[in-house]
C-alpha cells in the first residue's frame, strides 16, 4: 500500500496549484477530481472484488493526509467519500455491483438520520433533508440516512445523487471546496434492496473476511477525518519554509506540532488495523482512546497552524481549514477530551 501514499504525494502540486479556484467557486476543480481518481484514492476502501484497494486505516490515513498537503478541502471530501464508500461495502451485492460499476464511483453520505422513509410496495419513499453533505455537487451516490417508519428505525439508503434536490447553501469560512451543501428527498422511491439497517452497519464484525469491515464504524471513521488536519499542520510547516530561508523559533514550534498531530492521528489508525485484523473486541476505554487522539490530532494542527500565523494566501487558506475542522462536531477538541476524561478517571479508581 505503500505505492498509493507514493501516488497521493506525486499529486499534492496538482491539489495546491488549485487550491485558490476552489475556494472561491465552493467545489473541487476538475484537474483535483481527475489526479485523485488517476491516483487511486477513490478506491481506497472499495472492496478487493469490485476493483478497489481494500486499503487498511493505516493507508488511507497516510493518503489523505498526504492531500491535505496540496488542500485541506480535497482531503476532507477524499475522507468522507472513503468513509461513504466502506458504508456500500456493507450493503448486498447486488447494490454493490450498481454502485461500484462506475469506475472510480463517488459517495458521499450523512450519518445523521434527518429523513423519514415510508414503506411502500418494493421499496421505501423517502422525504427529508441532510444538512452539510460534503462533496454532494460532485458525488455519484449517497449513503445518507433516515428513519424507517413506523418504529423509527434509523437506515442508511443508496441513492444516485440525480435523484436528490442539492440546495447551494455552503457558505463558509474554511474548507469552501468541500461543497458541503443540504442535499433534498422529496417523495424519492428506493428500493429495498438500497435499505440498510444502520445499528448493524455501525458495530464491529469480527467474522468478516475483509479487515476493513472488521472494525466499528465510529474508530474507523474518526481515524479517517484525523487526517485532513495532520496534512493541513505539515502544509503550513511547508508554505511558511517556501517562504524564508530563515529558521526561526516558530517554525520549529509548528514542526514539533505537526509531528504531533500526525503521531495522534497514525496512532489511531494502527489501533484500528490492529484490532481488525485479529478480529478483537473493542473496549468502552478503547472507544474513548480514539475519540481522544482525534481531538489531539485537530488541536496539534490548529496550534501547528496558528502559531505560523496566516501571512499570505496560502497559508490564510490552511488556517481558514484547520480551524473549520476544529470546529465539527465530532472532531472538536474539548468534546473528544470530555468523552475520554470519565472513561480514564473510572480506571484509575479500579487501580
Amino acid at each position: 500500500m505503500h505505492e498509493l501514499v507514493r501516488r497521493a504525494a506525486e499529486i499534492v502540486p496538482v491539489l495546491r496549484a488549485h487550491a485558490a479556484w476552489g475556494d472561491e467557486n465552493r467545489r473541487l476543480h476538475e484537474s483535483a477530481l481527475e489526479a485523485m481518481a488517476e491516483a487511486g484514492v477513490l478506491r481506497l476502501r472499495v472492496p478487493a472484488e469490485h476493483g478497489g484497494h481494500e486499503a487498511d486505516l493505516t493507508t488511507v490515513v497516510e493518503v489523505i493526509a498526504e492531500l491535505a498537503r496540496g488542500d485541506g478541502s480535497a482531503a476532507w471530501t477524499a475522507a468522507v467519500w472513503a468513509i461513504s464508500t466502506w458504508v456500500v461495502g456493507q450493503f448486498p451485492d447486488a447494490v454493490r455491483r450498481e454502485v461500484f460499476a462506475k469506475p472510480d464511483v463517488r459517495v458521499t453520505g450523512i450519518l445523521s438520520p434527518t429523513a423519514t422513509a415510508e414503506p411502500v410496495a418494493g421499496g421505501v419513499l423517502v422525504n427529508g433533508r441532510w444538512a452539510f453533505t460534503t462533496g454532494a455537487p460532485q458525488s455519484h451516490w449517497t449513503t445518507n440516512a433516515a428513519l424507517l417508519a413506523p418504529d423509527r428505525v434509523p437506515v442508511a439508503l443508496a441513492m444516485p445523487l440525480v435523484d436528490l434536490e442539492v440546495v447551494d447553501d455552503w457558505h463558509t469560512t474554511g474548507l469552501r471546496a468541500t461543497g458541503s451543501v443540504t442535499t433534498v428527498a422529496k417523495d424519492v422511491f428506493v428500493p429495498a434492496e438500497r435499505v440498510l439497517r444502520l445499528a448493524p452497519v455501525l458495530r464491529a464484525h469480527p467474522d468478516a473476511t475483509a479487515p476493513m469491515f472488521r472494525a466499528p464504524f465510529m474508530p474507523a471513521a474518526c481515524a479517517t477525518v484525523s487526517a485532513p488536519a495532520a496534512g493541513l499542520a505539515r502544509a503550513a510547516v511547508e508554505a511558511f519554509g517556501a517562504r524564508t530561508s530563515a529558521f526561526p523559533l516558530r517554525i520549529r514550534e509548528a514542526t514539533v506540532l505537526a509531528d504531533e498531530a500526525e503521531f495522534h492521528a497514525r496512532r489511531t489508525a494502527t489501533a484500528v488495523d490492529h484490532k481488525a485484523s485479529g478480529g478483537e473486541e473493542w473496549t468502552t476505554e478503547d472507544r474513548a482512546r480514539v475519540r481522544r487522539d482525534l481531538g489531539e490530532a485537530c488541536l496539534r494542527a490548529r496550534d501547528a497552524v496558528d502559531v505560523l500565523g496566516a501571512d499570505g494566501p496560502a497559508l490564510h487558506r490552511i488556517q481558514r481549514d484547520v480551524h473549520a475542522l476544529n470546529l465539527h462536531a465530532i472532531l472538536h477538541p474539548n468534546a473528544n477530551v470530555e468523552r475520554y476524561g470519565p472513561v480514564f478517571l473510572g480506571r484509575q479508581r479500579e487501580v
